[in-house]
């Protein structure tokens, strides 16, 4: 099911009501934007402000070449959030220094893991607390 795990994310970001999504996921090649971030509640809908994947790149192929890593550091490059944090599955291609901006999700289960919830709970607390 399409982001399952969603309410899990409503409710630990629930005390953060300025954090904001970018979708980085394959449901937006997929799917495309408009119908993937259709399938998160509203609450989280309205937090979407972007992708890191868009029409654009689909011509040169290049975008589906880079690592996840690399595609969110693009979109951070071209954002400049202050504070950012993903939360992925797939760490290939993370360097060390940047691993301080990930929360790794169990394969299959993702947030639904007790340990994963406790470690993005964390990890929002550090980075985003005012």
């Amino acid at each position: 099911m399409l982001f399952q795990n969603a309410p899990i994310l409503v409710r630990l970001l629930e005390p953060y009501p300025g954090v904001k999504l970018v979708l980085s996921t394959s449901w937006v090649r997929e799917l495309g934007f408009d119908r993937a971030r259709g399938y998160l509640p509203q609450t989280l809908q309205q937090r979407v402000v972007g992708a890191t994947f868009h029409h654009r790149h689909m011509q040169t192929h290049e975008f589906s070449m880079l690592t996840r890593y690399a595609q969110i550091a693009r979109d951070v490059e071209r954002r400049r959030p202050a504070r950012w944090l993903a939360i992925d599955d797939d760490l290939d291609g993370w360097p060390d220094y940047a691993l301080a901006h990930v929360v790794r999700m169990p394969l299959v289960v993702g947030l639904g893991s007790p340990e994963a919830q406790l470690e993005l709970e964390q990890r929002l607390s550090q980075i985003f607390k005012s």
